[in-house]
């Protein structure tokens, strides 16, 4: 029994117009019934069971089962039982292409032009050129367009001619077994088309490596991993096809001062125990090179933090700026005259507990703890 000489829902004991649960429902109690391990030794058992697998295989599938509901055993056939290895697109590419489209074959298999490689670019800035932004020009070697031959490929005064092994269509198919299976073609790479001559200077590709030197605007507010794309700056794609970008990636370097999070800005800042205590005001240079004047309230304490608004980077591509915010550090003095000495004596004489309030409750707790 021969599953290309009897029809395939014959086979599987359905109706043409049968669905797919039902065919599959069909071809499993078959299978079961014909498996060769229910059936040992069995020859004709085995051949049917083949048989009703090819079966399945197509009418499992809906493309291939609108083939084969138009064009029989036919539509599987290479030339209608012609032999070789690639299946000419005369007979079964113009099957499939009649049913599916040029998703099958024709024009419409040709492999569109491969668009050249994107491209980056490491650019390391300091902290004050991400306030401002800057201009530079970078040099990268890429792949260019060849101008001997315009990106063509082809030396000058040739051109292309339609591909002899795929006929133009860029794909090929080859038999195997009951189907046939498309691939790009071997010889023109799936374009359709070959050089009558490639280009001397770039041999054929159509691009050759040059060192290019490109302006690059980073605006301001840029930070760490920010990428600029430059549009049609990247690899030249073969043989004409369009050119890939270049993507600059910005790595802003550490500050000797300022410490960023997102669009503000960090620092500690060291006070005197007096101004500590007594209040005061400081000036502090920002990173936008003026000068900023933070009051300190009495009796402030190391980490808290004092903010001045919109003293700190830029919103990238917007409108304003972040907040500097200063963290203090009270020190205490390591060096002190004799006078000096004698005063803070005297100021000690006169504590009464009260002054700081956060030492007297500790020794309160630890007293209350240990005792009775």
């Amino acid at each position: 029994m021969s599953s290309s000489t009897i029809d395939f829902y014959q086979l599987l004991e359905v109706s043409r117009d049968a669905d797919g649960d039902t065919i599959k429902r069909a071809y499993r109690k078959l299978a079961m019934q014909y498996h060769p391990d229910r059936n040992p030794g069995d020859a004709e058992c085995e051949a049917r069971f083949k048989s009703i697998s090819v079966a399945y295989d197509c009418l499992k599938d809906p493309q291939k089962r609108a083939a084969y509901d138009r064009y029989g055993h036919e539509a599987f056939t290479q030339g209608h039982g012609g032999g070789g290895q690639h299946a000419d697109f005369g007979d079964i590419g113009d099957i499939f292409e009649t049913i599916f489209g040029s998703a099958f074959g024709g024009g419409g298999g040709r492999a569109r032009p491969r668009r050249g490689a994107d491209l980056r670019y490491d650019m390391e800035i300091g902290l004050e050129e991400a306030f401002l932004g800057r201009n530079s020009t970078i040099e990268v070697e890429v792949a260019t367009q060849c101008d001997n031959c315009d990106g063509s490929g082809a030396a000058p005064g040739t051109g292309k001619r339609r591909c002899n092994t795929c006929h133009g269509h860029g794909k090929v198919r080859a038999q195997q077994g009951l189907f046939v299976i498309e691939r790009p073609c071997p010889v023109c790479h799936g374009r359709g088309e070959v050089l009558e001559q490639a280009c001397g200077d770039c041999r054929g590709e159509g691009r050759v490596d040059k060192v290019q030197r490109l302006d690059v605007e980073v605006p301001p507010g840029v930070d760490n991993g920010t990428r600029i794309r430059l549009s049609g700056k990247g690899e030249a794609g073969p043989q004409g096809a369009p050119s890939g970008d270049l993507y600059i990636f910005i790595h802003v370097r550490p500050h000797s001062v300022f410490q960023r999070e997102g669009t503000a800005l960090f620092t500690r800042m060291p006070i005197t125990f007096t101004t500590a205590a007594l209040g005061g005001c400081v000036e502090i240079p920002g990173i936008d090179g003026d000068t900023h004047t933070l009051d300190i309230p009495a009796g402030i304490q190391t980490g808290k933090q004092l903010r001045k608004r919109g003293a700190g980077m830029p919103v990238l591509q917007g409108r304003g700026r972040g907040d500097l915010v200063v963290e203090v550090q009270v020190e205490t003095p390591t060096k002190l005259s004799a006078r000096q000495k004698e005063i803070l004596r005297e100021f000690r004489e006169t504590e009464t507990g009260d002054e700081c309030p956060e030492s007297r409750g500790f020794f309160e707790r630890l007293k209350d703890a240990f005792s009775g």
